[in-house]
């Protein structure tokens, strides 16, 4: 198993990008789909999340509604420890578990982590970081008109992730995705096959 970590700004393309890996053979763990399973009623951060926060963050269902959450924690740092003090933990073990699920092959597991930092090189065990890169102003085209989002929203996402430059910084390999489609299928071909070729070299 090639254990590989997967990700890149708010509008970069990143869940496109591991479509596209998936699409060649790729195994993909995505932190977005289990912080949905870990909050939902029964999982190991629904209660905690209703002891911290409150009923209000319920729906008429018994679910955690995440836009309300988010409009607690977005702009207050203190709530938004609390809800990574919650939800982090509980998804790491969660991925860890998957990802082991895969030892005795040799699949090439994708690790995508909207927020990936060098702590999660090493808690994985991640053998390379694929960044998907593409310029800010492009990005926030892409929420602007693609999301719906407003411009003064999109810059205040944009702003609340971890900067680009840091972002590249800790890339072994980086998708270029600010042009079209044909140009993103290059990339994610070159990608692929540095991929196939790093888990050809550790398995021998």
């Amino acid at each position: 198993m090639l254990t590989v970590g997967l990700t890149g700004g708010i509008g970069a393309g990143k869940s496109t990008v591991g479509d596209l890996l998936v699409a060649k053979g790729a195994i993909l763990v995505d932190a977005d789909r289990i912080a949905r399973e870990v909050v939902a009623p029964g999982g190991p951060a629904y209660q905690p999340m209703i002891d911290r926060f409150g009923t209000g963050i319920l729906d008429a269902d018994g679910n955690i509604d995440r836009p309300a959450v988010a409009a607690i924690v977005f702009g207050d740092p203190e709530a938004l420890a609390a809800l990574n003090a919650i939800t982090h933990p509980a998804i790491g073990v969660a991925m860890m578990q998957r990802k082991d699920g895969f030892a005795a092959t040799d699949d090439i597991v994708i690790l995508d982590i909207p927020l990936l930092k060098e702590a999660h090189r090493q808690m994985l065990s991640l053998a390379a970081v694929v960044v998907v890169d593409t310029p800010t102003e492009v990005a926030l085209d892409r929420l602007i008109t693609i999301r719906g989002m407003s411009k003064e929203d999109a810059e205040a996402r944009i702003a609340s992730q971890i900067d680009r430059h840091t972002r590249l910084q800790g890339a072994d390999l980086v998708v270029d995705n600010s042009g079209d489609e044909r140009h993103l299928a290059k990339e994610v071909d070159r990608t692929w096959d540095a991929l196939v070729e790093l888990r050809n070299g550790a398995n021998p």
